[in-house]
Formats: structure tokens, C-alpha cells, sequence
């Protein structure tokens, strides 16, 4: 139970955590009637940074969620130029995530780390199908160990204003694994390798590094959803 109440935090919120913690403090001393919105401010960056443990499924071939939130889209795409993949369309899986998800990313499976790509750009609503093109983002591709390619992208939304990716070109990971974060709402793109659809549907929530999105190994066609 002290799990459930006394979550971990990332590491990037203390900073914020402590600046709205001493603005509370310093407004109890001199202008108490606004010391409570700064009460409010810290307890909502408490809840934004929260870094729960995960339980990431132990199988070959399975990529789980790399983000926490609902699944925006599920369509036919080419991965991004700046990753060399290709000019084939492939399975891409879009998950929106509001200032209200958790927003720490994971890696979706095990592989090596062999690009990384970032790339300036607009703000406009993470939701919309434009933001994959437009917005900032951070772009990576993982080679698997039979060779295939797969690529996941954190793009920054309306009021995301920072993308942290602590990954490097060469790195061994494995799935489930915290690998940066986007602060206040955000959206990432995880990108299948050819011929491997999605297990996931529109609108389905997301635990990130444990709901299980795809099976590479696995020629299974894609599972359609209605809502219950």
C-alpha cells in the first residue's frame, strides 16, 4: 500500500517541486491569501513528475507502450526521412498524453540504440495527426537483434516546452527501461517494423512499459476495439 501513496519522482521535477515549494513558503510570509495557489502549484508538479514502477511482460518479440495515455491513432506510415528506414509504409501507433498521464518514457523492446535525431519545431496540438510532421521532436531507432528496425518519436505538444531523451547512439536497452520524458503534454509515436501490426486499438489506454502493443514475432492480423 505505501506504494500506492508515496510514488517515486523523477529526477527532472525536484527543481520545479522546490521553486513552487518556496513560493509557498515565502508567500505564507508576506501575502498569504495567494500562498495556497502556490500549495496547489507544487502538489500538481508532485503529481506530474510521479515515476511509478512498471511491470514490463518478459517475452521475446513483444513491444510494450513507450508512453502512458490513450491511443490517438493507429495508421499506415513512413517512418521518419532522418532515421534511413525506408520509404515503405509501416504499422505507427500515436499515444496522446494529457498534463494528467504519467510522462515518463520507455523503451517498447529489447535492442541497440542506432539513431538519434532531434528536431526543432512548432507547438500545435499533440492530438492532431500534423504534430508527427510539425511539432519538436525527438526521434530514435532501435535495431533489433534479427536486424529489423524499429523507431519511437516524442513530440512535444501545446504546452510542452521540453523534451528529455537520455539515450545514446550505441546503447544496449531492454524493454521497459525509463528513457526521458516530455514535461506537460506530449504525444509519441512508436513505429512497427514491416508486416507487424498493431494488438492495440484508437482510444485504448495505455500503461507505459507494461500494455503490450505489438508482437514482432508474430504474424497475427490487427485486433480491431469497440468501446463496452
Amino acid at each position: 500500500m505505501l506504494k500506492d501513496f508515496f510514488v517515486p519522482i523523477h529526477r527532472a521535477g525536484w527543481p520545479f517541486i522546490a521553486a513552487a515549494a518556496l513560493a509557498a513558503l515565502g508567500l505564507f510570509i508576506f501575502f498569504p491569501p495567494l500562498a495556497w495557489i502556490a500549495v496547489l502549484l507544487t502538489a500538481f508538479c508532485i503529481f506530474f513528475f510521479r515515476n511509478p514502477e512498471r511491470i514490463t511482460p518478459q517475452r521475446p518479440g513483444l513491444a510494450v507502450s513507450p508512453a502512458e495515455g490513450l491511443v490517438s491513432s493507429v495508421d499506415q506510415a513512413v517512418p521518419p526521412a532522418e532515421l534511413d528506414m525506408g520509404t515503405g509504409a509501416v504499422t505507427r501507433i500515436s499515444v496522446f498524453l494529457s498534463v494528467f498521464d504519467v510522462h515518463i518514457n520507455r523503451v517498447p523492446c529489447d535492442g541497440t540504440i542506432t539513431a538519434l535525431k532531434y528536431h526543432q519545431g512548432k507547438f500545435v496540438n499533440a492530438a492532431l495527426d500534423k504534430a508527427s510532421e510539425e511539432n519538436e521532436r525527438q526521434l530514435v531507432r532501435m535495431t533489433l537483434a534479427d536486424g529489423r528496425h524499429v523507431a519511437f518519436v516524442q513530440i512535444a505538444g501545446l504546452i510542452a516546452r521540453r523534451i528529455i531523451c537520455n539515450l545514446q547512439d550505441g546503447q544496449e536497452v531492454r524493454a521497459g527501461e525509463e528513457f526521458g520524458l516530455i514535461r506537460f503534454g506530449s504525444r509519441t509515436d512508436l513505429y512497427l517494423p514491416p508486416g507487424v501490426a498493431a494488438l492495440v486499438s484508437k482510444g485504448q489506454r495505455m500503461v507505459g512499459g507494461e500494455t503490450v502493443m505489438a508482437d514482432l514475432n508474430s504474424s497475427e492480423a490487427a485486433r480491431p476495439g469497440e468501446p463496452r
